[in-house]
């Protein structure tokens, strides 16, 4: 019985087992296998790994014997499962990988060497890199029995063995062999044991595999040798009967063989031409750069179908000419394939404590769009992975939407690109041209993909509402459907390419202006977040920490060494607060950015001035509120408010346009004689707003008696006058429901004579019953409202939540908020005829 001590040239006794299908390795035979796939990745990186720390490799390559009829044979080795164990032999040998290299699409060489014959004691799985279970096997390392000594070398075997092995090399000499073979086997015979010759000779000679298995497991060296003696003998006979053959159809060869042995002739003399005419330089510089990419392409790690398509077009593209037009297309197609990030991906950085720093410095505000970021990172740092949210910022124009974007790629660690969706018309921007077209190119998406080297950037989808929808060029806001939808992006199939592609790992943030030109199956896909409008406040903040300091660098006037109290332009908060209320008028930031740059731009001036003059140390760097309307001139808007006397009929109202900006408007009404009859102000007023009308003037007059209008209950209110309502700013279009309350305070004040004072604004709809019902847009109302200064707003009920939720704590503190159910309540905390005589209740106690 063979004795069972570990090999001193493998540390380990647990190995990776590697089957090998009619192949047997011996000790200090090297051997060539082919791999691909999920093995050939895992061994390719624990090779890197351990090379790294100068280590070795080892495996166990065990042949198979039992090949299962369930279990097609395939052509490249790979691993087993614990329940293939029955098929492998019960011998193997620990291999030392000596190098692995690429050898096609997805595919590795790997060449190993023979160390020490083992005998499997059993198997078991480990996990490998991908976490999964792969087979492994307990290996008792064999020693030689009955080893040759000094005395045994003169042994007839071993002289018998030398003796064929010298008569095999001078056959090898007679068939014209390669004499570096020739030479390194007449090296081995001198220098190697027996024993080992005998294992080298075994794998080059003809040898069946059942007689490889019995070398394998023949621990008995004086038996292994006299195997190998009685193969060499067999193999010598045969080459002396092929000999023999061979001089008797001498020059009978194959039409087949005659044109290999002729193109290898061809393809030496073009070489030899090469080198001694440069004419053919060019086509040499484009077999480098086929070669280049088919380098390319090997280090893509293309999946497989991706592989098998880059398979046939090279092969197609060796058979072109350079000059041809399909040679250029092949070649674009194939370098665009080489340059996608297939498996290359970036790593999150999944702090959340500098997120929320990083979402802090960049953004003032914003507080419900941090908390929705903190929660994906959050969720994405205990699961350890998470599919991308599809997220779209819906905003005003210079809220922060597009920075609010780089903001998040920055705090993730991401590669952020922006793609600009504004009047894109063409389906083909999306989703590529077909290869068929003249010029033809991948889509936005793909290029994006290309641009940032990763599978897993930060797209940001900017202006996703301004795309042109149903044109002759086909859909793109269908063709987005596919890229937005976490269910379907991840084999998204570009035209141009024409292999899927996963989109999954992408993190896609959206922004528009407005929800309503967005279709809606698109729409469903995304997450709406919504940025509201700046209060004066929010735009105080950002103009002292942000705006102000960027403009000054932009025109170098601080940098980041210099103290705020050394900047070469100071604006206190009354400067910036008078800009931000009576220079600009919007919900962003960016036309307070603008003038703000025009006031740095005339110090710039005043201070060029002065250098000049050689007088600097009279520059004063303190802008004051008369150096603005020197400097800006004349205030563009003025807070109308205040300027505006109480008049009966005259009430504020409340608007919000689509674009997320508030504003303000005034309802005027006014009566004359007349049939009864209502007139409204044609033009701007929209359709709903002109049935608020109708409906205001049917309950005021259904209500005069008890809102004490008319005497009795038979008297109608308008019978021999007519009702006109105008709403001032003909130019600006003015729909949407929310004007019924203020139609119908402007009624009751203009037949009661009591006012709403200027400093009181209202919005909401009512219905034919006087119910007071809720709107939308309430923070921007509620924002444009003090902006216009208003002190006191008159809500619907049901709108209560909302300024809880939405409006700035500074704006509650400075407007009394009032929450109506019905008309009556509105009545009684709008209108007053005095200071002291305010509508009461009493006036109206048999109200509905």
């Amino acid at each position: 019985m063979p004795t069972t001590t570990p090999a001193p040239s493998s540390p380990e006794d647990v190995l990776i087992v590697l089957p090998l299908e009619n192949k047997v390795l011996l000790p200090s035979v090297v051997l060539k296998i082919n791999m691909r796939g999920r093995d050939a990745v895992l061994l390719t990186r624990r090779h890197l790994r351990l090379n790294e720390q100068r280590k070795p490799t080892f495996i166990a390559c065990i042949p198979l014997i039992n090949r299962l009829p369930i279990v097609a044979a395939v052509k490249d080795e790979g691993f087993l499962s614990i329940n293939d164990k029955d098929r492998l032999f019960h011998y193997g040998c620990s291999a030392r990988i000596i190098r692995i290299q690429r050898s096609g699409l997805g595919a590795f060489t790997m060449f190993i060497e023979g160390v020490a014959r083992f005998k499997v004691e059993h198997y078991l799985t480990q996990p490998d890199l991908y976490h999964q279970e792969t087979l492994c096997v307990k290996a008792a390392f064999l020693q030689d029995t009955s080893p040759l000594t000094a005395g045994t070398l003169d042994d007839d075997s071993v002289i018998r063995f030398k003796a064929l092995v010298k008569e095999f090399l001078g056959k090898m000499k007679d068939l014209k062999m390669p004499d570096i073979l020739i030479q390194q086997l007449s090296k081995l015979m001198d220098t190697v044991a027996p024993p080992l010759l005998a294992d080298m000779l075994a794998s080059i000679i003809e040898t069946s595999f059942e007689e490889k298995l019995s070398m394998l497991a023949t621990t008995d060296t004086k038996e292994r040798i006299e195997k190998a003696s009685e193969w060499m003998t067999r193999q010598l006979h045969v080459l002396k009967i092929s000999e023999q053959v061979h001089s008797s159809i001498e020059g009978r060869l194959s039409q087949k063989q005659k044109e290999f042995y002729l193109r290898q002739q061809l393809e030496a003399i073009k070489k030899e031409l090469g080198e001694l005419d440069g004419s053919n330089s060019d086509d040499k510089d484009g077999a480098n750069e086929i070669d280049e990419l088919e380098q390319k392409l090997q280090e893509a790690e293309l999946p497989e179908e991706a592989s098998v398509v880059a398979r046939r077009e090279m092969k197609r593209l060796k058979k072109l000419q350079p000059t041809s037009s399909e040679y250029a297309v092949a070649r674009n197609y194939l370098e665009v394939l080489a340059d996608l990030p297939w498996n290359k991906m970036s790593k999150d950085s999944l702090n959340i404590h500098q997120a929320k720093d990083k979402l802090e410095q960049d953004h003032f505000g914003l507080k419900q769009v941090k908390k929705r970021i903190i929660e994906y990172l959050s969720v994405m740092k205990v699961k350890g992975d998470l599919k991308a949210p599809i997220l779209c910022f819906v905003g005003p124009p210079g809220v922060g939407k597009t920075s609010l974007g780089k903001s998040i790629a920055a705090s993730l660690g991401r590669e952020f690109h922006r793609i600009s969706l504004g009047g894109v018309r063409d389906e083909a921007e999306i989703r590529g041209h077909r290869r068929t077209y003249v010029g033809a190119m991948p889509g936005l998406i793909v290029q994006g993909l290309r641009k940032c080297k990763v599978n897993n950037p930060l797209f940001l989808l900017d202006e996703i509402d301004k795309v042109v929808q149903a044109s002759h060029y086909g859909d793109p806001a269908a063709a987005m459907l596919e890229v937005l939808d976490p269910e379907q992006n991840n084999s998204f199939t570009d035209h141009y390419i024409n292999v899927p592609f996963d989109l999954s790992n992408v993190l896609f943030i959206a922004t528009a202006n407005s929800l309503d030109t967005i279709p809606e199956p698109l729409l469903d896909r995304m997450e709406v977040i919504t940025l509201n409008g700046y209060t004066f406040e929010e735009k105080l903040h950002i103009a002292k920490a942000y705006l102000l300091p960027k403009q000054l660098k932009i025109h170098g006037l601080y940098d980041d060494q210099q103290e705020r109290e050394h900047q070469q332009v100071h604006m206190e908060d009354d400067v910036l607060l008078k800009l931000a209320e009576n220079y600009t008028r919007e919900s962003g930031v960016r036309s307070l950015e603008r003038t703000i740059a025009s006031v740095v731009r005339a110090k710039c001036v005043e201070l060029a001035d002065l250098r000049e003059a050689k007088k600097e140390e009279n520059y004063n760097p303190l802008v004051t509120l008369p150096d603005l309307e020197r400097i800006l001139g004349m205030a563009f808007y003025e807070k109308e408010i205040a300027e505006r006397e109480p008049l009966p009929g005259v009430v504020t109202g409340l608007a919000y346009s689509g674009s997320g900006n508030g504003g303000i408007l005034f309802v005027e009404s006014t009566k004359m004689a007349g049939r009864g009859e209502l007139h409204l102000t044609e033009g701007s007023l929209g359709d709903v707003i002109k049935e608020s009308a109708h409906i205001a003037l049917t309950w005021v007059k259904a209500h005069a008696y008890s809102l004490k209008l008319v005497s009795n209950e038979s008297t109608n209110l308008v019978d021999k006058i007519d009702i006109h309502i105008h709403v001032p700013g003909g130019a600006v279009p003015k729909d949407g429901p929310s004007a019924g309350v203020t139609l119908v305070s402007s009624l009751v004040s203009l037949f009661s004579g009591y006012y709403v004072p200027p400093t009181t604004a209202m919005t909401g709809e009512i219905s034919l019953r006087g119910q007071v019902l809720p709107v939308g847009g309430i923070k921007e109302k509620v924002v444009s409202a003090h902006r216009a200064g208003i002190r006191k707003i008159i809500l619907p009920f049901r709108n209560r939540k909302d300024v809880q939720q939405d409006v700035p704590d500074k704006l509650k503190e400075e407007i009394e908020f009032v929450y109506a159910k019905n008309i009556w309540d509105v009545l009684e905390a709008a209108l007053i005829i005095n200071e002291n005589d305010r509508w009461n209740t009493r006036f109206y106690e048999n109200r509905l």
